[in-house]
C-alpha cells in the first residue's frame, strides 16, 4: 500500500557485477543466427542480415526516442517515461496506432542504427531526467536490447528498464530477461486466436500471450513495487485495450488473468481504441469501425470486479482517445506532451488519461 522504505536497484545491475549479464546477451543473440526470437521461430540468420518476418537484421530500428508523458502515472510521473521505439514489428495490427514505424518496413530501413547507439539512448533519457527506460515493441529486438542494457549499464545507466511488449513473446527469451527486464509491460490483445489471426496476423496469439504471461507472473509476481518517489521499480502489469463489438474477449481475458495468475496481477484496463490504419477504411475489418460506446467500456469495468480485478489503472473513456494519436514523421516529438491538453480546458479535463485505481507494494 506505500512506497518500499529503500529504492530497489535495477536487477541487471546485480547480474552485470556476477557476470551473468555478458553470458545472457550472448546466449540471446545465439538466437539470432536461426531466428526463434519470438513464436514465428522463421529460422533466418539475422546475424547475416538474413530478413523474415519482421524484416530486421542484426542492427535495431529505432524509430524514435523520447521522454513520454503518456504511460501509466507511476511510470510517467513528472519527467517522463525514456521511452526508445523500435521500429518494426512480429504482428502486423491492422488498427496500430504506431503502423509508421511498425508496418512501414521500408521507411523505417533509414533508421537502423547501431546497439552501441542504442546505449547512448538510453544514457541520454537518464540525464534528461526520465525515470526509466521504456522499450517499446522490443520482442523482435531482446538480443539487441539486453546488449544495450549491458553496454549503458557499464556506463553507468541505473534507471529500471521496462518492457513494454505486444505479448508474442518467446518463453525462452523472457527466461533469458530475467532480472535484465524491472517491470514487464505487456499488451494482452486477444483471448481468442482467431481475433489474433484476424486482426494482427498470426495463428496462436492467445496460446502464446499467455505462455509469455504465465512466465512474466513467474518472475514478478502480483506485487508491484514502488520507490520513495511513488514510482514504479519492479512488477508486472497487464495492459487490456477494450476493442468495439468485443473483439478482444476482455471480459474472458480478465478471468484469465484471475483464474491463471492471480486476482491481485495489475490491470491497466484502457479506453484510448480510435479506427486507425486498415481499420479505419477496409470493409473486412469493419467490427473496428468506431470507438467504443459507454456501453462496452462499463461491461469491461464490471468483468474488473467480477473477476475481483481491483488493483492497477483505468482510461477515462472522455478523454482517453485524445493523446494517443502519434505521429512519428516528427521523431522526436510524436507524441503532444500530455500537458499540453491542459491549455483551455476545464479544471476537470487537466489529468492525466490514467488513473489510480489501487496499488499494492508488496512483492508475490
Amino acid at each position: 500500500m506505500y512506497p518500499s522504505p529503500v529504492d530497489p536497484k535495477p536487477g541487471y545491475l546485480a547480474l552485470l557485477e556476477s557476470g551473468a549479464l555478458d553470458r545472457r546477451v550472448e546466449r540471446l543473440y545465439e538466437l539470432l543466427s536461426a531466428c526463434t526470437v519470438c513464436p514465428r521461430d522463421c529460422g533466418n540468420n539475422r546475424l547475416e542480415n538474413v530478413l523474415a518476418s519482421c524484416a530486421s537484421g542484426v542492427d535495431p530500428v529505432v524509430s524514435s526516442f523520447t521522454p513520454h508523458f503518456g504511460e501509466e502515472p507511476a511510470l510517467s510521473g513528472t519527467r517522463g517515461a525514456g521511452n526508445i521505439f523500435f521500429g518494426n514489428c512480429n504482428l502486423r495490427c491492422v488498427y496500430c496506432q504506431n503502423y509508421q514505424i511498425s508496418q512501414d518496413f521500408a521507411a523505417q530501413k533509414g533508421n537502423t542504427v547501431s546497439v552501441e547507439r542504442v546505449a547512448e539512448m538510453m544514457l541520454e533519457l537518464q540525464r534528461r531526467g526520465c525515470h526509466n527506460i521504456g522499450f517499446v515493441s522490443p520482442t523482435h529486438y531482446a538480443p539487441q536490447m539486453a546488449r544495450a542494457v549491458l553496454l549503458a549499464a557499464r556506463a553507468g545507466l541505473s534507471l529500471p528498464i521496462v518492457y513494454n511488449t505486444n505479448a508474442y513473446d518467446s518463453v525462452e527469451v523472457l527466461r533469458l530477461l530475467e532480472g535484465i527486464v524491472d517491470v514487464y509491460l505487456p499488451d494482452f490483445k486477444y483471448a481468442d486466436s482467431a481475433a489474433g489471426w484476424l486482426y494482427s496476423k498470426v495463428p496462436d496469439y492467445a496460446e502464446r500471450s499467455r505462455e509469455a504471461l504465465i512466465e512474466m507472473y513467474r518472475q514478478r509476481g502480483s506485487g508491484l513495487v514502488f520507490g520513495e518517489d511513488g514510482l514504479l521499480k519492479a512488477g508486472l502489469l497487464v495492459r487490456v485495450l477494450v476493442l468495439p463489438n468485443n473483439a478482444a474477449g476482455v471480459s474472458e481475458s480478465l478471468a484469465w488473468i484471475a483464474e491463471t495468475l492471480s486476482p491481485r496481477v495489475a490491470i491497466s484496463l484502457m479506453a484510448q481504441y480510435y479506427p486507425i490504419h486498415r481499420a479505419a477504411s477496409n470493409a473486412k475489418y469493419s467490427d473496428l469501425s468506431r470507438s467504443i460506446t459507454a456501453g462496452e467500456w462499463e461491461e469491461a469495468l464490471g468483468a474488473l470486479e467480477a473477476n475481483g480485478l481491483g488493483n492497477g489503472y483505468q482510461q477515462e473513456l472522455e478523454t482517453a482517445n485524445r493523446y494517443y494519436r502519434p505521429d512519428f514523421t516528427d521523431p522526436k516529438t510524436p507524441f503532444r506532451d500530455i500537458r499540453d491538453f491542459s491549455a483551455g480546458a476545464r479544471s476537470e479535463e487537466l489529468s492525466l488519461p490514467r488513473h489510480r485505481l489501487a496499488r499494492d507494494s508488496g512483492q508475490r
